[in-house]
């Protein structure tokens, strides 16, 4: 899918789905919502596919209302029968064009890197954008993949560009609000958050000081 400027606007700042004890994971999406987000993937590890789907029919009209891109995590098959914008496929899950052939063309599909070469077989597979992590140490994330700091995405964009490859990047990864100024400046897109988000003290308020941050605020 060819990303159309509102929506390579929206992907300045993705929040993932989390729960917590204090927040389910739509609770978690609704405040990101509230807080001016508009880009929300449903990520929902080691849920059963009805609980899935029950989750994304009552967060996709929520989404539509406040001209929110949602994305699935992980199942590009609930993401069409759900009717998403898209999915985000992780390294071990189904590979990008074979997800297309599923979706179609209309469908954003995104895919996960930590290498190179990771990004250089997401682009040849037709992927419309790379998360691309993690940053720093995350407890989100189970099985994590070797640590990039800043000079890992000044590395990886660099050599993207070196290479003819133009795909918005989006930084992933125990990202922190003081990060994000420094973040911004390695080439990457975008920032994708979750966990300091739902730490904070209100989660509303601190996703309206991030927007503001990353120069969306209106």
């Amino acid at each position: 899918m060819k990303l159309t400027a509102e929506i390579l606007e929206a992907s300045r700042l993705q929040f993932i789905t989390h729960f917590t004890d204090r927040y389910s994971y739509l609770d978690s999406a609704m405040m990101a919502l509230e807080g001016g987000c508009r880009w929300i993937q449903l990520r929902m590890k080691d849920a059963e596919e009805d609980e899935i789907i029950r989750t994304a029919s009552r967060l996709l009209p929520e989404c539509r209302e406040k001209g929110a891109v949602f994305i699935i995590d992980d199942h590009p098959d609930i993401a069409l029968k759900t009717g998403a914008d898209g999915v985000h496929l992780g390294k071990n899950d189904m590979p990008v064009d074979v997800a297309r052939k599923i979706l179609g063309n209309s469908f954003i599909i995104g895919g996960t890197a930590n290498t190179f070469e990771d990004i250089a077989r997401l682009a040849s597979q037709g992927a419309d954008y790379i998360g691309c992590g993690p940053f720093r140490f995350t407890t989100t994330k189970r099985n994590l993949a070797p640590v990039l700091g800043l000079d890992g995405y000044r590395r990886l964009t660099g050599m993207m560009k070196e290479n003819g490859i133009d795909l918005p990047v989006t930084a992933i990864g125990g990202i922190g609000f003081d990060d994000i100024p420094q973040i911004m400046q390695t080439g990457v897109s975008g920032i994708a958050l979750s966990g300091s988000v739902l730490r904070a003290d209100d989660p509303v308020g601190e996703m309206k000081r991030i927007l503001a941050v990353t120069g969306q605020c209106k």
